[in-house]
């Protein structure tokens, strides 16, 4: 599995984290950032950079993990593209749920409000939190891409 993972100034350092777990982890990892933390940077560059590899790959099941300070600017810039289903993430069962019944392809990270540890669970149950596949979630999935 590919994962791109991009932040803006607030989650800079998170995104750091993020990308070492990831890699001792044995993930493909993507920096979709930048090398440097710039405070004036904006949420919306880092996330098309994201969504357009997303979009793009040729990896079976591509992800991103976007991060900034509330992880709502990143989610909404995302979900403006169709094939993308960014959900805020914030805890084990939010990463959960968001997989097993809404198959979210990008997780968003509040920068803010979540410590290093707790980032690392939160992210593996995302990662491997299957979706189900029932038809109930597959219809509303196909509802969400009609509308957009």
């Amino acid at each position: 599995m590919r994962i791109y993972v991009g932040a803006d100034h607030n989650g800079f350092r998170m995104r750091n984290s993020v990308i070492d777990y990831l890699k001792r982890a044995g993930y493909d990892v993507v920096d979709e950032g930048d090398e440097r933390l710039d405070p004036d940077d904006d949420f919306p560059v880092f996330a098309h950079k994201a969504v357009t590899d997303v979009l793009t790959s040729n990896d079976e099941d591509p992800r991103a993990i976007l991060i900034c300070g509330s992880g709502q600017g990143m989610c909404m810039a995302a979900n403006r593209f169709k094939g993308i289903r960014a959900a805020l993430i914030y805890d084990r069962q939010s990463a959960k749920s968001s997989r097993n019944d809404d198959n979210s392809n990008i997780a968003c990270l509040p920068a803010k409000e979540l410590e290093k540890d707790e980032t690392n669970v939160i992210i593996e149950t995302w990662l491997t939190t299957p979706f189900a596949e029932a038809p109930r979630f597959k219809r509303r999935l196909r509802q969400i891409d009609e509308f957009n």
